[in-house]
């Protein structure tokens, strides 16, 4: 390509990772270069919105970054618009000299054991988009009557489910917790939690302020066996991380207090795996395998089933056992490690393990579902790296249409929401929640978002929801 020419370059993803990847190429890219992304919801910021839980309003304030990223005379936002239903790969590469990827990973790993489909099973990857109004997921069934939920997981994602299931309802209604779910759970009848792990407690991905955090809830007690704990650590007594034995000695500190009667109960159970679930017509109980710990080569440490098992009663069992990513139509796919195969971002051509010029990815999709929001900084600094060079090096292939991006959608009636709609959705929902004494109180559906996205579509409009909340 000629370098003198301008370069556009496609995002396609609104999370972390796509921001900062948007970031780093306004800031350190030439200056003819201009970014466009594309987001299949009218809302942008991704899991900042629908993955972080409401009770974590600080973990949120990270979108003053990526507005103003947003904010850049040379970017542009395009929400509503699918990679794989509005546009296709191919016609995004044709009008862009570079296209990156940050669709994440939104599948979520099943158990695979008999029993999973039954209801009161269900993703974490569901229960935690319902709660925080993901439209996609508005309309989820979730029964809450059951007296024990049982999460299989040992993550900051299980301790998010656990959490809010037995959170007292007055402190989450001044969240921006969705309504239908605040609704729910003023009905719900849990009263415990148990957290399943597979392997023991220097294992655990839990960070400590997540882990030290259940602690603190008014009206919750947390359980844990102090003999099983340190049968666990005695049988893998590799050297733990600081993490590892900053988590233990707070698992030591909860098996050290008395659980309060008339509480909520959190309760942890490590050396364990759901083998089956059982019920007439719904999920009424689980059969768990109790495991042993094997250190195996490089001191990993495995789980493995005995011969024991127990049935425990449960009406509502959470898997928070992981993401994957998902195929899209006209780009390579690793289907066992559930991601696109790259290399420091730039696509890999399967079959001749060479880039593919102009397609890179950045985010979960292109490392797995690791990491904190904090993470994909420096992951998306690799991949604009490699993007830089190769706009330097004059590999980056021509655009082959002239067709404006904005054009074709317009012929296909999608109706595009862009920054100043967001802007809008964003003003509305604030003011929703002023008047109820929440941050927020988002939009569930996608007919309400696209409705408030249309109505307030100039900026002279903007300014004037913005000026009612000042």
């Amino acid at each position: 390509m000629n370098q003198e020419q301008k370069i556009k370059v496609a995002v396609v993803g609104s999370g972390p990772a796509g921001f900062y990847a948007a970031g780093h190429l306004l800031a350190e890219g030439p200056e003819g270069l201009s970014v466009d992304m594309f987001e299949r919801l009218p809302t942008p910021w991704g899991l900042v919105r629908f993955g972080v839980a409401p009770d974590h309003p600080k973990i949120k304030t990270v979108s003053r970054v990526y507005e103003k990223t947003a904010e850049h005379p040379r970017f542009r936002f395009f929400g509503n618009v699918e990679v794989g239903r509005d546009l296709t790969v191919e016609e995004l590469a044709a009008r862009y000299h570079a296209v990156v990827f940050a669709i994440g990973t939104a599948a979520d790993r099943a158990l695979g054991i008999p029993g999973e489909d039954l209801p009161g099973s269900i993703a974490a990857t569901e229960f935690v988009a319902w709660y925080n109004a993901h439209p996609d997921h508005a309309r989820l069934a979730v029964d809450l009557s059951p007296a024990r939920a049982v999460v299989v997981g040992n993550g900051n994602v299980a301790l998010d489910v656990a959490r809010i299931l037995v959170t007292p309802v007055e402190l989450l209604a001044k969240t921006d917790i969705a309504d239908h779910a605040l609704e729910a759970l003023r009905r719900s009848g849990i009263e415990e939690v148990v957290v399943v792990g597979r392997r023991g407690p220097g294992q655990a991905a839990f960070t400590n302020p997540e882990l030290k955090e259940l602690g603190e809830i008014d009206g919750v007690s947390v359980v844990v066996d102090r003999a099983e704990l340190e049968e666990a650590l005695n049988q893998a007594p590799a050297d733990l991380g600081q993490t590892a034995r900053r988590n233990v000695e707070i698992l030591r500190s909860f098996a050290d207090r008395q659980p309060q009667e008339g509480t909520r109960r959190i309760v942890f159970s490590f050396l364990r795996s759901p083998i089956e679930l059982r019920g007439q017509g719904r999920v009424e109980e689980v059969v768990l395998v109790r495991n042993r710990l094997v250190v195996g080569e490089h001191n990993q440490v495995k789980a493995e089933p005995t011969a024991q098992t127990e049935t425990l009663p449960a009406g509502l069992v959470v898997r928070a056992i992981g993401y994957r990513g998902t195929p899209l139509s006209g780009l390579p796919f690793d289907s066992r490690a559930g991601m696109i195969p790259n290399a420091q971002g730039r696509v890999i051509d399967p079959e001749n393990a060479t880039p593919i010029p102009g397609l890179y990815v950045v985010g979960w999709i292109k490392r797995g579902p690791t990491g904190v929001i904090g993470t994909n900084k420096k992951d998306a600094q690799e991949t604009v790296d490699a993007l830089l060079e190769d706009v330097a090096a004059g590999r980056l292939p021509d655009t082959e249409q002239d067709d404006p991006i904005e054009d074709l959608l317009a012929r296909r009636g999608v109706q595009v929401v862009d920054y100043s709609g967001w802007r809008a959705i964003d003003r509305h929902e604030q003011a929703r929640g002023k008047a109820e004494g929440r941050p927020r109180n988002k939009l569930a559906t996608l007919e309400e978002l696209l409705a408030v996205a249309a109505g307030a579509q100039t900026v002279a409009e903007v300014a004037a929801a913005e000026s009612t909340l000042r």
